[in-house]
């Protein structure tokens, strides 16, 4: 894992120790995104997953499948975050997100523009983009109408491979200066969450640290650390 250098520099180490969150903004909550196999159960794991506990958002995310196959495997999917009242969000594909009428596309810095997804979805589909450890990227993203900017990996993962490391700082100055939702993403159980959501993430990105064992018991454990 490296930590690639931010063309606008470093930021002061004074920064952290001085935020404090702002209660204005709304507390922080769960994106669950899926792991790479939907197949089989996944859609009863994926119920009794919302079944216990409050997730603002799910991100459809698979790889290396055709779009018609993709949309096979989404389709229940979807319906049971419509069920709970989660936004479905799709990763890394504009058309499958228009195709199935989502709520949203989360983008990778190699996915395409948010001004592109703008284009062909609309005013009300919500837009994610991948930033890593780059306050720069993160203001372009902004700039070109992303809905909220996703940071990390915070700690080490084996979702996917892990180039850029996030210090919890970069959430601490983007709430401080952008009203624009930032999530955390990476490695993040319930046990490291805690300092992230100080920091000033409004959302969570999770995967593993649910997937990987009894959904429902990860999903209260969340639930706890974020006071819901």
């Amino acid at each position: 894992m490296t930590l690639i250098e931010d063309p606008l520099g470093p930021l002061s180490p004074d920064f952290a120790k001085q935020f404090v969150r702002d209660f204005r903004r709304p507390p922080c909550q769960l994106y669950l995104i899926s792991p790479l196999d939907v197949t089989g159960a996944f859609p009863d794991r994926l119920a009794r997953a919302l079944d216990a506990g409050p997730v603002a958002a799910f991100q459809f995310r698979v790889k290396d499948m055709d779009q018609h196959a993709a949309a096979r495997l989404a389709e229940p999917l979807q319906k049971i975050c419509a069920d709970h009242d989660v936004a479905f969000i799709v990763n890394d594909s504009i058309s499958l997100t228009k195709r199935l009428g989502a709520d949203g596309v989360h983008l990778g810095q190699d996915d395409g523009d948010a001004r592109e997804a703008r284009d062909v979805l609309g005013p009300h589909v919500q837009i994610g983009v991948t930033v890593h450890d780059s306050r720069h990227l993160a203001m372009e993203a902004g700039e070109a109408g992303a809905d909220y900017v996703a940071f990390g990996a915070f700690y080490p993962t084996t979702t996917k491979q892990v180039t850029h490391v996030a210090d919890p700082v970069l959430l601490s100055w983007w709430s401080t200066v952008f009203e624009l939702p930032c999530v955390a993403i990476g490695g993040i159980t319930p046990d490291n969450a805690a300092p992230l959501v100080a920091a000033g993430a409004d959302f969570l990105a999770v995967s593993g640290a649910v997937w990987n064992g009894d959904e429902a018991a990860a999903i209260r454990a969340f639930a706890g650390v974020l006071g819901k």
